[in-house]
């Protein structure tokens, strides 16, 4: 790793470059061990570098955005993790089309068109994470989705070559996208969105906003919704239905407020949300036939630790 150290440091300045660091302090759940090698990349050259180098030297590489619908393990991630977040950002508007960089929040971005007079992407205003993220994931709320706006992609792929994807390529599903089953990275992203009166869109904004608020534990901890929706059933409903609000194991917990997410309630350790997670889902699948599968994306290596039960 050292090696990798020396040589990515002749191509980043240095401060780029963290070795050991704690993933907890790089993701929305608090929660994470060490990433061998973590790298913030400011532009696309940077981090196509970044992954010729981890390819040429047989480590493994894993990339991340804003640090938001993931749990890192406690035992960390080994090789170079690559976040994104720290991107050298742009974004411009073009007619009904905005362009912009990967690393933007979805807030922002929505906000953008809002001031733009577009009309399309409210549903987005109150998920976590950035864009890029949101594009991968194919992330949705409210009845709308990124599939619906998406019109053209920029990517970086395991080799390290930028590539450029249409509407008609990204196979989006729910919660799926091409760039998983390939395995890129995206970069850039264009939105098609429609004209709109710019009261209206900040008003449903607003209202989206004011419900995320009265209803979500946006004030703790999170990875965001823990469940990937079931078929024909609601994953939060199903949960209060079995009565696990305020299920726990250690500071990992069932919120008290909305059934969908597991918080970090002050030192949770990625054993204690698995535990719950896994106690859910068997609690969920006993009482309705239903089995929940997690939404967010579980990265990285286990302890060797004694189990814990959840309470």
């Amino acid at each position: 790793m050292a090696s990798m150290v020396s040589q990515l440091t002749q191509l980043i300045p240095a401060q780029q470059v963290l070795l050991d660091e704690p993933m907890g302090l790089h993701t929305t759940f608090a929660i994470g061990g060490p990433a061998d090698v973590l790298v913030l990349p400011h532009t696309v050259k940077e981090m196509s570098q970044t992954i010729r180098l981890a390819r040429q030297l047989e480590l493994p590489v894993t990339v991340i955005g804003g640090g938001s619908n993931v749990l890192v393990l406690d035992g960390g991630i080994r090789g170079v993790v690559i976040q994104l977040n720290e991107m050298n950002k742009y974004l411009s508007c073009h007619d009904t089309k905005i362009l912009a960089s990967s690393g933007f929040m979805l807030k922002d971005v929505c906000q953008f068109a809002q001031q733009n007079s577009l009309t399309g992407m409210e549903f987005a205003c109150g998920i976590p994470g950035t864009l890029g993220g949101a594009v991968f994931m194919n992330a949705g709320a409210y009845g709308g989705e990124m599939s619906h706006i998406v019109s053209r992609v920029r990517t970086v792929n395991r080799n390290g070559s930028v590539h450029t994807y249409k509407a008609a390529d990204f196979e989006f599903g729910y919660r799926k996208s091409v760039f998983q089953r390939l395995q890129e990275f995206v970069v850039e992203v264009e939105l098609q969105l429609k004209l709109g009166n710019k009261a209206e869109i900040q008003a449903a904004m607003d209202d989206l906003m004011e419900r995320r608020r009265s209803k979500q534990p946006l004030e703790m901890h999170s990875a965001g919704s823990t469940f990937k929706r079931p078929p024909g059933y609601y994953a939060g409903t199903l949960i209060d239905q079995t009565g696990l609000k305020g299920l726990s194991c250690g500071d990992a917990q069932v919120s008290t407020k909305h059934a969908g997410f597991v918080v970090n309630t002050g030192h949770a350790t990625a054993r204690d949300v698995l535990a719950v997670i896994h106690e859910v889902q068997k609690r969920v699948e006993a009482a309705h036939g239903v089995h929940l599968e997690p939404e967010v994306r579980i990265l990285g290596e286990e302890q060797n630790q004694i189990k814990k039960q959840p309470d």
